[in-house]
């Protein structure tokens, strides 16, 4: 089977987006290792501009444009990472950015959109909104719309994360991936299963969603339910290039609580000094859990795949608050 990008598209990501990410260091931290049994390293994309590992696919996406192309601007539908990452990109090409939000975004969302120079489209907050608002937006503008994650340069620019990672750690046994659509999973794995054949891959994502792991136990795509989950990231469901990569060539997905996940998040800032969004913060929760620990790596390599975080939220998780109520955030 063919899929979305092959090393030679990651390779060529990497050194197309070389002069504008930022490499990503990667943490040890000795508590974490001793819960989880073994070494855990963590690959820091929240250090990554604009916050997430989401900089790198539309860096890639919007420099892979041709210059007729790329002179009619960029579009999008996301009220989260993407937004920005693809704003940012946008603006350091110097072309327009055009991304359509939901009206219930989160204010500072918006407002870290517009500040990288995005153009902001309100629609319904629903989905055929954003996807008619964004298809209306292209039409009038001539814009190119990137997707969030199906998005073939998108996809080969997550995967410069497992390039990366493999040259600065050597001898991984498994690679721990947050899963939502799926854009950074299928580059991660496209990239380390070409470098390192054993290498497992084990994609997380948050039990009341769980789409990806219903899709991986039965061999067919399942739709993202909408059930609510402090991962905002992670709730959408695998797209029609991502899902045959999580299919053939993901080892497994597993599932971590909401509880397990803000206690993650807390346990990583405590420890570690660095803040983490709760779709980060899947990964940890299973590499600390009773999942992996029953795995036989040795050694892991763990995304922390971004830090962009609402204030109130993390403030009520480091007061011991309750949250009653998770972030009723769309997908990214």
């Amino acid at each position: 089977m063919t899929f979305a990008a092959d090393l030679s598209d990651i390779q060529s990501a990497a050194k197309r987006i070389a002069p504008f990410i930022h490499t990503t260091p990667v943490l040890r931290c000795g508590h974490l290792d001793s819960l989880a049994g073994r070494a855990l390293h963590f690959k820091c994309e929240v250090f990554q501009r604009t916050g997430s590992f989401k900089f790198r696919g539309a860096s890639n996406a919007v420099w892979s444009l041709c210059d007729a192309d790329a002179a009619r601007g960029v579009a999008t539908h996301s009220s989260g990472n993407h937004a920005q990452a693809l704003a940012c990109a946008a603006r350091l090409r110097g072309i327009a950015a055009h991304v359509v939000m939901p009206s219930d975004s989160s204010p500072t969302k918006r407002s870290a959109v517009e500040s990288y120079g995005g153009r902001v489209i309100e629609c319904e907050p629903n989905q055929a909104s954003r996807s008619s608002t964004a298809a209306r937006v292209c039409e009038e503008t001539g814009a190119t719309f990137i997707a969030p994650y199906d998005n073939r340069a998108v996809i080969a620019g997550q995967g410069t994360i497992a390039l990366e990672l493999l040259a600065q750690v050597a001898g991984l046994d498994a690679i721990i991936v947050p899963v939502g659509g799926g854009g950074m999973i299928s580059g991660i794995t496209l990239a380390a299963r070409a470098l390192c054949p054993g290498i497992k891959i084990i994609g997380v994502e948050p039990s009341s969603v769980g789409d990806a792991a219903q899709s991986k136990l039965l061999g067919v795509r399942q739709a993202a339910t909408g059930a609510l989950t402090i991962a905002d990231g992670l709730r959408t469901s695998l797209g029609d290039l991502t899902w045959p990569v999580v299919r053939d060539l993901v080892d497994s997905v597993v599932t971590v609580s909401e509880d397990e996940i803000k206690s993650a998040l807390r346990l990583v800032y405590e420890r570690m000094k660095v803040v983490i969004e709760p779709s980060a913060a899947v990964g940890v929760a299973a590499a600390i859990g009773p999942l992996c620990s029953r795995s036989d790596f040795r050694s892991a390599g763990v995304i922390l795949c971004g830090g962009n975080i609402d204030p109130l939220t993390l403030a009520e998780l480091f007061a011991g608050e309750r949250i009653d109520t998770p972030m009723r955030m769309p997908s990214r």
